[in-house]
């Protein structure tokens, strides 16, 4: 039987051979009931959805940037090309979930963002989440910063649902059969990186697979380049900052109010 609980911050390793294969372990929790969050910062790299992989010269460009330092990772969930490296911080957070992907989505979104918003708050920066044309992996769900009709990304989010087959089925309010999943919720926070830097990346690997796709460094903004658009303020120990509150926002929040009900 699963019950909702607190998040349970851990730490594990992040290896350079693959770090996203920390996501696996964090489902592995979230299958035996626990919730969990993890902050965890990957080496310089990009990563891209396994549709990347259509692209008749990915490997050969896959090859090419890791043999430059800069190894491209896949992972589990959809979306575009995301930049991984210094100054930028990632929220992973994995929980047993009842309901399907198309009924909880949103909710899952919603609840990732507020955690993020919640945490930025707290560092005198007010966000919300929209779709920031030019961005790289653009979607409905990033935080941004800034007016909406001239908003700059600050953090991307994704999710991957994996059906828990073993536990037993319940029954939904409708009368249907309302599964188990576990849900990896991810963000990818710009802390302090360059924004020149890592769209100059992501658009060099997209120019060698022939995606057509180009991002503007314009569109994305770090934490750092928010607090001090004039680039004179202090933002001493910037990332200890950051992580404190998020860790701080994730306990206070927990999992979504419904989450592994039974």
């Amino acid at each position: 039987m699963f019950m909702p609980m607190p998040f349970e911050i851990v730490d594990i390793e992040v290896g350079r051979a693959d770090p996203l294969a920390a996501e696996m372990e964090l489902l592995s929790l979230a299958a035996a009931g626990r919730c969990v969050a993890h902050l965890w910062e990957a080496p310089l790299s990009l990563v891209v959805p396994r549709s990347y992989r259509r692209f008749a010269e990915f490997e050969r460009a896959r090859a090419e940037f890791a043999a430059r330092g800069c190894p491209v990772y896949l992972r589990m969930s959809g979306g575009g090309l995301v930049p991984q490296g210094p100054g930028i911080l990632n929220l992973s957070l994995a929980y047993p979930l009842r309901g399907t992907v198309g009924d909880r989505s949103e909710t899952v979104y919603r609840h990732l963002c507020a955690i993020l918003a919640d945490a930025l708050g707290t560092l005198g920066l007010q966000t919300h989440w929209q779709t920031v044309e030019g961005s790289f992996c653009d979607g409905r769900f990033n935080l941004a910063w800034g007016p909406p009709d001239d908003a700059r990304k600050i953090a991307g989010t994704a999710q991957y649902w994996r059906r828990v087959e073993a536990a037993s089925a319940v029954m939904s309010a409708a009368g249907a059969v309302a599964p188990l999943h576990v849900v990896l919720a991810h963000a990818v926070l710009l802390v302090s990186a360059d924004p020149q830097e890592i769209n100059r990346r992501a658009n060099e690997f997209e120019d060698a697979i022939g995606s057509g796709r180009r991002y503007l460094a314009e569109r994305v903004v770090s934490v750092k380049q928010a607090l001090s658009p004039g680039g004179d303020a202090a933002v001493g120990r910037l990332e200890e900052r950051v992580a404190a509150a998020l860790r701080a926002c994730v306990v206070a929040a927990g999992p979504p109010a419904d989450a592994a009900q039974s």
